[in-house]
């Protein structure tokens, strides 16, 4: 048998509503999963750093050579069509840190679920470092980032001064995307 299901005007603006009121709520839910990656320190962005030379020791070479670097412990991403990412973040120079960094995306397309994941930023040269602290810095749409794995340094290379890794930490997206990042920077 089959059945054929009519709405009628009223059901179909019930509909409407119901489809804007879960998208709505799905904004929030990307908002308040961002929200917990926010709380962040300098001992949370050195464990971050450990962690990542844990995972890949080759890694070890960016932090020693880099001009500066951004550590993002924690950042939240998620979305269902519509989605957002956020996260607090420190930035180092000399092996110091010396301006706290926070990270916004948001990102329209095709993409559900959620994740947390950390990120590092390397600098190669000053201008990089400086182009980056100066104010609002956003990351190009192009710009993609190395997926941090055993043996994920050994052919990383800068790109326009810059390098970025990312690690999973949990969740069902998969891959982190950085293109559209925006960044603001306050030094101490």
């Amino acid at each position: 048998m089959i059945r054929l299901f009519v709405l009628d005007m009223n059901e179909l603006k019930l509909l409407k509503m119901k489809i804007k009121t879960t998208g709505l709520l799905l904004i929030l839910l990307v908002f308040s999963v961002a929200g917990i990656a926010q709380k962040n320190s300098v001992k949370d962005a050195k464990k971050t750093i450990t962690t990542f030379k844990k995972e890949d020791s080759g890694i070890t070479k960016f932090f020693n050579s880099a001009y500066g670097y951004v550590v993002f412990p924690g950042i939240g991403k998620g979305g269902l069509g519509i989605g957002g990412a956020g996260g607090k973040g420190v930035v180092f120079k000399g092996g110091g840190a010396v301006a706290d960094a926070k990270m916004s995306q948001i990102t329209i397309g095709f993409q559900a679920g959620g994740q947390k994941y950390a990120e590092v930023i390397f600098f190669e040269n000053a201008e990089a470092y400086e182009r980056f602290i100066a104010g609002n810095y956003e990351f190009a749409a192009q710009v993609s980032a190395v997926a941090l794995k055993s043996g994920a340094s050994a052919n990383a290379e800068y790109r326009d001064g810059m390098l970025v890794f990312t690690m999973a930490i949990g969740g069902l997206m998969y891959e982190a995307s950085v293109g559209g990042q925006k960044f603001k920077v306050e030094m101490y």
